[in-house]
């Protein structure tokens, strides 16, 4: 009985032994293995800071109260909204669909006023009796026939 002990000790000290090996070979194993890269959260990019505009000089100013402000009814039954900018003086901000830009007005040598997009994108002309919004990029007319109410006084007024 008491060899049977000595072995079912011994047995019981090897079993023990050699599981505590393995748990240190397992542990070796995983210190040795280069760590998987933690998943990166996706960085989220901050909006890009609006550039500082140049200061309205005269001109500028003088061509921004020329500008219609307020709604004009446009071909299609669609709608330009100008409004004065009210970030940054002497510039408008135009609204068409669910876009806007920030104008610069620019008074030409023809008499026509012209909001240009501060991105260079988009422009719009106003005459004296309409308003077009165009794509400078694509070479095309965003919307045409834009009337403002003063525009469409004027229209009625030079038809008298």
């Amino acid at each position: 009985m008491k060899a049977s002990l000595s072995i079912l000790t011994t047995l019981a000290t090897s079993l023990m032994l050699a599981g505590a090996a393995q748990a240190q070979a397992t542990a070796d194993k995983a210190a040795a293995k280069p760590s998987q890269p933690a998943a990166k959260a996706p960085v989220k990019k901050a909006a890009p800071a609006e550039a500082q505009l140049a200061k309205a000089d005269a001109n500028q100013m003088n061509a921004a109260t020329l500008t219609h402000m307020g709604d004009y009814a446009c071909e299609f039954n669609q709608t330009v909204k100008v409004a004065a900018s009210v970030m940054n003086e002497g510039y408008v901000d135009l609204r068409y669909k669910s876009q806007s830009w920030t104008m610069k007005p620019v008074l030409s040598s023809t008499g026509a006023l012209r909001l240009e997009d501060v991105k260079g994108r988009m422009l719009m002309l106003q005459i004296a009796n309409k308003s077009m919004l165009m794509d400078t990029k694509l070479g095309q007319r965003v919307v045409d026939d834009c009337v403002h109410e003063k525009q469409r006084a004027a229209a009625n007024a030079a038809r008298s």
